[in-house]
C-alpha cells in the first residue's frame, strides 16, 4: 500500500475517535511507538498522519505532553442579528459570549487614520478624507478569539464616545442611532485565506490554521455608509450561522 495511503488511513481513524467524542479536548493520543504498534507502519508514517490532524487544528504536539486534542468550542455568530433592536445595553460581542456561559474581554486601540483605498471606497469617502478606526483584539475565556477593526467616517464622529479611547459598553453602533445614522441596510463580503505573520502571532493560530475575513459596511438611512468592519476570524473558533427567511 502505498505510503501516502497509510497516513491518510493512520489520519482518519484517529480523527475519527476525535469527532466521536472517544477522545476528547486535553485527552492525549497514544504515543508513536503504540501508533505504530497498532497500526503496523513506520515511525515516518505516524507522524505524516499527526501532522496533517496538527494543521486541520484537531490536535497540538508538545515536548512533554505529546498530542493532545485541542478545545473546539467554536463561538457562535448570528450575522442578521446585529440589525435588530436590541433591549441589552451590553456591547454585541459582549453579551453573545456572555450567552453561551463564556467571559469575554478585548484590547482596544483607537486613531484617526487615512484608511486604505479598500476601506476608503467602501466608505466612499473623499481623497485625503479621514476615519477612526477602533481596532480590538477579542478574547474568550481568556484567549484570543478574533480582531475587529471598525473605520467611521472622522466627520460623522469627531465628538463621539467612537473616537475616544476606551469600550463603548453599550456599542459603537447604538452611538452611531444616538448621532441619528442607525443601520438600516448592511452588505457582507466572507472569504477564507491563510493567517498573515503577525495575525498568527497575534491570535496565536496553530500552524495551518486559516482564517476567515468578515467585512460587513453598514449604511443609513439616506443610504450612505457609516461603518466598515473588518473581522479576522480563525476558522477553527467560529461557525458563522446565517438564518433567511421567505415572504
Amino acid at each position: 500500500m502505498a505510503r501516502s495511503t497509510l497516513y491518510q488511513l493512520v489520519a482518519s481513524e484517529l480523527r475519527r475517535t476525535i469527532y466521536s467524542g472517544a477522545l476528547g479536548p486535553g485527552d492525549q493520543l497514544p504515543t508513536e511507538a503504540e501508533l505504530m504498534l497498532s497500526h503496523q507502519v513506520s515511525r515516518n508514517t505516524v507522524r505524516l498522519a499527526l501532522g496533517e490532524l496538527v494543521n486541520e487544528g484537531l490536535v497540538t504536539r508538545t515536548p512533554r505532553r505529546g498530542t493532545v486534542v485541542r478545545e473546539r468550542r467554536p463561538l457562535l455568530i448570528h450575522p442578521q442579528r446585529e440589525l435588530r433592536p436590541q433591549r441589552e445595553t451590553r456591547e454585541a460581542f459582549a453579551w453573545a459570549v456572555s450567552q453561551e456561559g463564556r467571559a469575554p474581554s478585548q484590547e482596544i486601540e483607537v486613531s484617526i487614520v487615512q484608511p486604505v483605498e479598500e476601506i476608503a471606497s467602501r466608505l466612499e469617502l473623499p481623497d485625503e478624507e479621514l476615519a477612526v478606526v477602533r481596532r480590538r483584539l477579542r478574547f474568550v475565556d481568556g484567549q484570543p478569539y478574533n480582531t475587529n477593526d471598525s473605520y467611521f467616517p472622522l466627520a460623522l464622529v469627531a465628538d463621539s464616545e467612537i473616537a475616544r479611547p476606551g469600550d463603548i459598553t453599550r456599542g459603537a453602533n447604538r452611538v452611531l442611532e444616538e448621532l441619528g445614522h442607525p443601520q438600516v441596510r448592511v452588505v457582507d463580503d466572507i472569504w477564507a485565506r491563510m493567517p498573515t505573520s503577525s495575525e498568527t502571532e497575534r491570535l496565536q493560530l496553530q500552524s495551518g490554521t486559516p482564517v476567515v475575513v468578515y467585512v460587513r459596511v453598514g449604511y443609513d438611512e439616506s443610504d450612505t455608509p457609516v461603518r466598515v468592519a473588518v473581522s479576522v476570524l480563525p476558522a477553527d473558533k467560529h461557525l458563522i450561522r446565517y438564518e433567511l427567511e421567505s415572504r
